[in-house]
């Protein structure tokens, strides 16, 4: 089945930018039905990367076509737990999600392939192969707290993620009480615009509106923002 092919614009923004269009969004799109009373909830992804950090440096090296492997789960629990690959294909990105158990997220997590060529999920069995051939393994762990609003036409969602924070050398996801830092020197807001083909005009004259005063669209990755303590040569 194919994967479908999806924008995606990234934006630092400022407090005053994220209040403003916040304030705005609420009155015209969906607030995220996995929300809180204020319409956030926590991520946690524990980010995989090959022997030779293929993901990482490709990403800087801005490689057209590119892969991310990551296990995602929700304020902190294991009731939900996905398997996930984010693609990047040019100037557009899809996803491919699976939902997996917690037995086969510490399997993962130990980078152990044992079994998983017999697995029927086409995502898994990529993992597999990566595993046996590139030694694919669980390198950090990126955290924020999201805000999300929907929007059917096009499948429009924007999101703001806050935040974020990084895991440092740890891997143990489901455990809500490991260290983590700020990879930033000051508190960043993300604003992420995706959408399928055209981006309806009445949210792109909102968005124009409330960052007005100035916001660069940029190839924000909070993988390699949580990945700068390493001291790697990037």
């Amino acid at each position: 089945m194919a994967v479908p092919l999806r924008h995606e614009l990234k934006f630092f923004i400022t407090d005053v930018q994220y209040h403003v269009l916040s304030s705005m969004l609420k009155n015209v799109l969906h607030p995220d039905p996995n929300g809180d009373e204020n319409n956030q909830y926590h991520i946690r992804s524990l980010y995989f990367d090959t022997a030779f950090d293929d993901a990482l440096n490709d990403k800087i090296s801005g490689v057209a076509n590119r892969n991310k492997y990551r296990i995602r789960i929700y304020n902190f629990s294991d009731k939900m737990i996905r398997l996930e690959c984010k693609s990047k294909f040019r100037d557009l990105i899809s996803k491919r999600s699976v939902r997996i158990t917690r037995d086969l997220a510490e399997q993962l997590i130990s980078a152990d392939p044992t079994g998983l060529e017999s697995t029927a999920s086409g995502l898994v069995s990529d993992v597999y192969r990566e595993m046996r051939t590139n030694l694919l393994h669980p390198v950090v762990i990126v955290d924020y707290l999201r805000e999300a609003y929907l929007h059917p036409v096009e499948d429009v969602r924007i999101t703001f993620d806050r935040q974020l924070r990084t895991g440092l050398n740890s891997i143990d996801m489901f455990n809500p009480h490991i260290p983590t830092v700020p990879p930033f020197d000051h508190e960043e807001i993300i604003l992420e615009v995706k959408y399928n083909r055209e981006l309806p005009v009445y949210i792109s004259h909102i968005l124009s509106y409330a960052l007005r005063d100035g916001a660069v669209q940029s190839a924000i990755s909070k993988y390699v923002h949580c990945r700068r303590f390493e001291f790697k040569d990037y």
